[in-house]
């Protein structure tokens, strides 16, 4: 499944929980790291919905700058 799929159609924009999904999806494929910027999500995103990306990036004090790891931070581990 695409990100494109998972957007919301009724706001037209990616909330930060798909966001981190998608992030973590793309680090634990190995893709990606965890040390990267966050604009490098771009080249994985849609270009049509980079915009509400950003949007919700600044909305949530992330800036573009910030690591991947600070967006996806919030990671549970089952197997403590």
């Amino acid at each position: 499944m695409s990100i494109s799929a998972t957007v919301d159609r009724t706001t037209s924009r990616l909330s930060i929980d798909i966001l981190r999904n998608e992030a973590r999806q793309l680090v634990e494929r190995g893709i990606i790291s965890r040390s990267q910027p966050l604009y490098v999500l771009c080249e994985y995103l849609p270009a049509r919905e980079w915009l509400g990306v950003e949007c919700e990036l600044e909305r949530c004090d992330y800036l573009l700058r910030d690591h991947i790891g600070d967006l996806i931070s919030c990671e549970r581990w089952d197997n403590d």
